[in-house]
């Protein structure tokens, strides 16, 4: 069992269930609608929890009723939010999600008031008691920061930073990562269409790190500090139920075999596997899914 940090946000999620995606200008009726706590690092904490591990969140949490939600949640999962920073009169960040029935795919529509974890709050916490460190590839003059001061305590602790967007100078969190995991929407938006060619090329600039590029239903990319390279393919659910948070679930499942010292490749294959059990139910809770002893059905792609 290791212990893990996760530094990211934490969000209420409306989730509203339709037959298939409304075009613009019409008015539907929702087939159901749930409540939850979202949030991509807390996300993988709720999974990693649930693998047997350790886990702390940090993150700015509000003083208003919605966060009561978000740590009772994490509550559930055993996640301690004791380094979280709380922001008197802010607002939970709320995601307004439409998930599509048809195929599992989702739509976001995110609204943020809140302030990002401060420098100094990150530096409150004991590094010497973790044993792997997360990050959202967000806030990121102060994530700078915190990976410097990370570096600077505990050099031997490992760090792994999501690159999910775009972000204005989030290529300056690079070269302070032992993994990178990228997202299909980030080389996209870049005008990469290709991600093997797009890991080659970073590998070559910081060669000492772990890249991993995840594309939904092709599965992921993977470029090892070692240089060794390959391809996952997506593991096939049907039906796909739901595939919001199944990249988180990716993250978790790679944290955990990295931590087992299992090689980037085999990470990777499990990773692309516990995604696929996620997208076959609704929700982070695995446990549901073992319960019900059904495993995925290998026919239809998974997001």
């Amino acid at each position: 069992m290791s212990r893990i940090l996760g530094i990211g946000i934490a969000t209420l999620d409306i989730i509203n269930t339709v037959h298939d995606y409304p075009e613009e200008d019409t008015e539907v009726r929702a087939l159901q609608q749930r409540i939850s706590r979202g949030g991509n690092a807390a996300n993988s904490l709720v999974v990693l929890s649930q693998l047997g591990h350790q886990c702390d969140f940090s993150g700015v949490i509000s003083d208003d009723y919605n966060s009561q939600i978000i740590t009772a949640d994490l509550n559930k999962f055993r996640i301690n939010s004791r380094y979280c920073q709380q922001q008197k009169n802010g607002k939970t960040p709320t995601s307004y999600i439409t998930l599509n029935q048809l195929n599992g795919s989702r739509s976001i529509i995110h609204y943020r008031d809140l302030a990002e974890l401060s420098f100094s709050s990150f530096t409150a916490i004991s590094l010497q008691e973790v044993d792997w460190l997360h990050f959202e590839g967000r806030n990121i003059e102060n994530t700078v920061k915190m990976l410097r001061h990370a570096i600077n305590e505990t050099p031997h602790l490992k760090r792994s930073i999501e690159i999910e967007k775009p972000r204005t100078g989030i290529e300056q969190l690079f070269p302070f990562a032992d993994v990178l995991i990228f997202s299909k929407h980030y080389l996209l938006e870049l005008g990469h269409q290709d991600p093997a060619a797009f890991l080659s090329n970073i590998h070559q600039q910081i060669p000492d790190t772990d890249l991993i590029c995840t594309w939904g239903e092709k599965g992921a990319w993977y470029h090892s500090r070692d240089n060794e390279k390959g391809h996952q393919p997506a593991k096939y659910v049907k039906p796909a139920i739901d595939t919001l948070g199944a990249g988180d679930c990716f993250n978790a499942g790679l944290i955990d075999g990295l931590l087992q010292d299992q090689s980037l490749a085999q990470a990777c294959r499990n990773a692309c596997k516990l995604a696929a059990v996620k997208c076959g139910l609704q929700g982070l809770n695995l446990k549901l899914a073992r319960s019900q002893k059904c495993p995925p059905r290998q026919d239809s792609p998974v997001a």
